[in-house]
């Protein structure tokens, strides 16, 4: 008998910056679960490569760009006429020192990792309304919880905006039955965050009590409950995905 609780299949979702690390791993868990599942990424060849890949559908999206989340919510609506889940993931990090950052630099991790969630979110809302249960799920960061042991201000400052915007689409949607909320991810593989260097294998075995990196099913799991009627009764929280790092601070 299907799990109604945790049922995604047949669901139509959004994942941006879906072709590798934490949005690979949710679109691939949702496609596998029956839903269908867009993908994001600012390289038609390899984006297209990554949905046969997962079974997903790709659209070329640049979230930088300042018409970014205007031209894949246009895309989007071509193609659909209601989201139930829209996965903000696409993100950039810049690590300069205090001495070195940039006003280019700060406003490309701000532009990426905040404005363009909010407005995504805007251009698609006549889609999320058209959903019986629309979700929306920003993919924040531990970094915007706490500060790290390195320089790392725009993003940091962008992630922790992040989840306060989670807070405050939540307060509004929640009114018209649309579920807001983020993720905050220790570490996991992803084009950002390279578990295997033996300096993060040492931060992980002294700072997280479970002693390991994230994987793809952890990832999948929290995603999974926050896009299903699991979690029909949870808005506006940002949950860390840290195997206990922020707990133990």
């Amino acid at each position: 008998m299907t799990d109604i609780l945790f049922n995604i299949e047949g669901k139509v979702a959004l994942i941006t910056g879906g072709t590798a690390g934490i949005g690979r791993m949710i679109a691939e868990g949702f496609a596998r679960r029956g839903a269908r599942a867009y993908i994001t990424g600012r390289d038609a060849e390899r984006t297209a490569q990554a949905a046969i890949e997962m079974g997903c559908i790709p659209l070329v999206a640049d979230m930088e760009a300042k018409d970014g989340p205007h031209a894949l919510a246009a895309a989007f609506t071509r193609a659909e006429n209601h989201l139930d889940i829209l996965v903000n993931n696409a993100g950039v990090n810049e690590l300069p020192t205090i001495d070195d950052a940039t006003v280019a630099g700060w406003d490309r991790v701000m532009d990426v990792n905040l404005r363009a969630a909010f407005f995504l979110v805007q251009q698609l809302l006549p889609q999320l309304r058209a959903s019986v249960s629309g979700r929306i799920i920003n993919i924040g960061s531990i970094g915007g919880l706490h500060v790290p042991g390195w320089e790392a201000y725009s993003y940091g400052a962008s992630k922790a905006a992040l989840h306060h915007l989670t807070r405050a689409l939540a307060k509004r949607l929640g009114k018209e039955g649309i579920c807001v909320n983020a993720i905050a991810p220790g570490p996991f593989p992803s084009r950002m965050h390279d578990v295997e260097s033996e300096a993060t294998r040492r931060s992980i075995d002294t700072y997280i009590p479970l002693g390991r990196a994230g994987t793809s099913k952890d990832m999948e799991g929290l995603a999974v409950f926050l896009a299903s009627q699991a979690s029909a009764y949870v808005n506006g929280v940002t949950i860390p995905l840290d195997g206990g790092y922020i707990s133990a601070l």
